[in-house]
């Protein structure tokens, strides 16, 4: 029968109780080894051992590529990866258009061909063109220049020293020495960096105040109006004598391409768009004869 004493001990003093493990072999019955134990030290070394396998398996999870083949572990890192490698594939993408829209831009300079982005409408490629457009009458004007690009012949009119020149109308093709045009300043302030061709830098920057609208230099057209990674909101104007100028990391840009401007006239607000801007400035470029010109030598800033 149970000891009676024994069923009325608490469990912390069942826990106490000592016992002894003997091993023996099973032929002789010799005895091999004797162990004295407690369930208290049973109850320790199982815990032991589980805590120590707990803490393996963790450090094997946190540190090994085992956390691979773990369901639904390895989908979360994998679904923050591929978020990451389309973000990536975004700003390429954004870059790439950027890049496409700035070589255009200066295809268009090249070519003098900036007015045909702005006069051709866009056409979808599933819709039907009338045959009124297809069947246009030819006109003689268009004949003629049809006939001097095939000869390789200038398009531009000679132009004559001692033609007088209307005034109060855009004149691409008007002769004049670059130092005797009056070119104002885009915007009055402190030149930050200086023209240093050698660096590749082929303007000014200069300092303003937020929100200073940002003047053309001189009568022309609008040939570039758009935006690119590295210069941001970048305008450009086409003037008479081959003289073109570039205003770049505006905030906002005023005008559109195919208008044209007077001297003077706002065209874009001063900003800090674009990679290659760390503050609000005006990067202004000067060009004459395809040529990048120190624009200090011209303008007073």
């Amino acid at each position: 029968m149970p000891d009676e004493n024994y069923e009325q001990e608490s469990w912390s003093e069942k826990l106490q109780h000592t016992y002894r493990l003997v091993v023996m072999r099973d032929e002789s019955f010799e005895e091999v080894g004797s162990y004295r134990l407690t369930r208290l030290n049973i109850y320790l070394l199982v815990s032991t051992l589980v805590v120590a396998t707990a803490f393996v398996v963790v450090m094997l999870i946190v540190f090994t590529p085992v956390k691979q083949w773990i369901p639904g572990y390895g989908d979360v890192n994998l679904r923050g990866k591929a978020e990451e490698l389309a973000k990536k594939v975004q700003e390429l993408e954004e870059e790439n258009k950027a890049h496409a829209t700035y070589i255009s831009s200066v295809r268009r300079i090249i070519t003098n061909d900036f007015e045909t982005e702005a006069a051709i409408p866009e056409i979808d490629s599933n819709e039907t063109i009338p045959d009124s457009l297809l069947n246009l009458e030819r006109i003689e004007e268009d004949e003629e220049l049809r006939n001097a690009v095939e000869r390789d012949q200038p398009l531009v009119p000679e132009v004559k020293e001692n033609t007088p020149e209307p005034e109060g109308k855009y004149q691409p093709n008007r002769v004049t020495p670059l130092e005797l045009l009056h070119l104002i300043a885009p915007v009055k302030g402190e030149i930050s960096n200086g023209f240093r061709q050698d660096k590749g830098h082929f303007g000014v920057d200069v300092l303003a105040p937020k929100n200073t609208p940002i003047k053309a230099v001189y009568e022309g057209i609008i040939i570039q109006s758009d935006w690119t990674l590295e210069t941001g909101k970048t305008i450009a104007i086409q003037h008479p004598n081959n003289v073109v100028t570039f205003y770049k990391h505006n905030s906002s840009l005023l005008k559109k391409i195919g208008e044209t401007v007077k001297a003077g006239e706002a065209v874009a607000i001063i900003g800090n768009t674009g990679t290659l801007s760390s503050g609000p400035h005006l990067h202004f470029e000067l060009w004459y004869n395809g040529k990048p010109v120190d624009p200090v030598e011209y303008i007073s800033f």
